[in-house]
């Protein structure tokens, strides 16, 4: 390989914002990375203009462990979520362009196949428990083995993960986030019953997933994850905030309901607790926000030590880009759990053409050089980025509260 000769950020909003570094090697190829921070996408546009791309110019492009830490131990402001993200993106496109030299598909290069295909999760919600049961099915008959299910809340108007729009649900909205309403009383009081529901319709074979997404105190989390133990989930993903890791062990002390968490980790020191502490089942770091693919099998090594395994997020805050890199990935890990699945949008399929395809459950990389996947920059530029924000969340009476 030779070395880096250009670096560029490009940003479009194909339905929904993406950030992808585009890094160009003196012998003509390039890699990807996606670098999307969902609502906060242009602090790493500018953190990736500004600080790195410098840094990269003239750098020899197989380098990619040297140069993830000197990205790393170079900024004495290091991790976060910007930080981290601009290295994931430097990295996966490292990696693309290292297997792209090789003539070879990214998961060759990371050991080949621990399995024949990815399993995936696929999200179904409705307004009512009529309405998720039915979208529920509608997902198995496409041919989900697993699916996550949501519901709206008896009494709120609105509820984190229900969409107008049943395939492509994005809740980045205005400029200026909007506000919800929340009650964790009547979360907690309708959740048993969709569950309830699902297992009397479709038995006990499909997985079924559900996503808290941080709102519950750990006291209530555990009282959520019993009440739903006769369900037996799959898991029961971000049920409070993971700051205090601390706190999974008075969850895990009153469930035997499978936990997940890390989305919103940035690296191994969010998780180290709660992996050597076997206060998790799974581990949802993904490509784009921990560091790369170089850093994510670091925090998938630790996990396997204590019978953690994986779960990448896998939601259309992230770009094809990403995804391609997490199923290579996926492929190869031993101690692969599931992988998320949320469809993109046909717009953003045309602007990333991939090689990877979804087939009865499965998801599969495809055998393209690289990790498969690339932006059209013409069709790219005809969608301008737009401002947009995630929403912020208050409790009945006026506090805020965890989105």
């Amino acid at each position: 390989m030779s070395r880096i000769a250009e670096a560029r950020v490009i940003a479009t909003c194909p339905g929904r914002n993406f950030i992808t570094l585009k890094v160009v090697t003196e012998d003509g190829l390039h890699g990807l990375g996606d670098a999307t921070l969902n609502g906060r996408e242009m602090a790493v546009f500018s953190y990736l203009n500004d600080h790195v791309i410098p840094t990269l110019i003239g750098r020899d492009a197989a380098r990619i462990e040297d140069t993830w830490q000197y990205l790393y131990r170079g900024a004495y402001w290091r991790r976060g979520p910007v930080t981290m993200t601009a290295i994931g993106a430097v990295d996966t496109a490292l990696w693309d362009l290292k297997a792209k030299a090789a003539g070879m598909p990214l998961y060759q290069l990371l050991g080949g196949r621990s399995r024949d295909g990815v399993l995936c999760y696929g999200h179904a919600n409705g307004e009512d428990v009529a309405a998720t049961v039915e979208e529920v099915g509608r997902y198995l008959k496409l041919g989900y083995k697993a699916v996550r299910a949501q519901c709206g809340v008896p009494g709120l108007p609105s509820t984190y993960g229900v969409s107008k729009d049943k395939m492509f649900y994005e809740p980045a909205g205005a400029a200026v986030p909007e506000e919800n309403v929340w009650s964790s009383e009547k979360y907690l009081n309708s959740v048993p019953e969709l569950f309830s529901a699902l297992r009397k319709e479709y038995g006990f074979t499909p997985h079924l997933l559900h996503d808290v997404h941080h709102r519950l105190t750990p006291i209530e989390a555990g009282r959520l994850g019993k009440a739903l133990e006769p369900y037996a989930l799959f898991w029961m993903e971000d049920p409070t905030p993971a700051e205090n890791q601390e706190s999974f062990r008075l969850i895990r002390s009153h469930t035997t309901t499978p936990l997940a968490v890390g989305e919103i980790f940035n690296a191994i020191w969010d998780c180290k607790d709660l992996i050597e502490n076997q206060l998790i089942d799974y581990i949802r770091c993904t490509v784009t926000h921990a560091g790369g693919i170089t850093h994510l099998r670091q925090i998938a090594a630790l996990a396997a030590l204590h019978q953690v395994r994986t779960g990448c997020h896998g939601a259309t805050d992230l770009s094809p880009v990403s995804m391609g890199a997490a199923l290579h990935f996926d492929l190869s890990v031993p101690n692969f759990g599931i992988q998320e699945y949320m469809r993109h949008t046909p717009e953003t399929d045309a602007v990333f053409p991939r090689a990877w395809r979804f087939d009865n459950g499965y998801l599969h990389p495809g055998e393209a050089p690289g990790h498969g996947v690339d932006i059209n920059e013409a069709l790219a530029a005809e969608h301008p980025y737009r401002p947009a924000s995630l929403p912020v969340n208050r409790l009945e009476d006026g506090t805020l509260w965890h989105w």
